[in-house]
């Protein structure tokens, strides 16, 4: 982890919550076990990781089968 986003990075990946963008990570790995971490503790939540290198949003990241049962 890196620092909180406020503005869309030009580098690296950074994670949307819910529609505001919230912390940067350096590699892609690092933002998509974040957005993991952050929807199995809070399941409700929209989380999308946003990548500089091709200004987009990746997938969306949704719990496993295994964290709704």
């Amino acid at each position: 982890m890196v620092a909180a986003a406020r503005e869309l990075p030009t580098s690296g990946y950074a994670l949307e919550v819910d529609g505001r963008l919230k912390t940067e990570f350096t590699t892609r790995d690092g933002a998509k076990a974040g957005a993991e971490e952050l929807k199995k503790r809070f399941p409700m939540l929209r989380v999308r990781i946003y990548d500089a290198l091709r200004p987009s949003y990746r997938k969306r990241i949704k719990p496993s089968q295994r964290e709704r049962a």
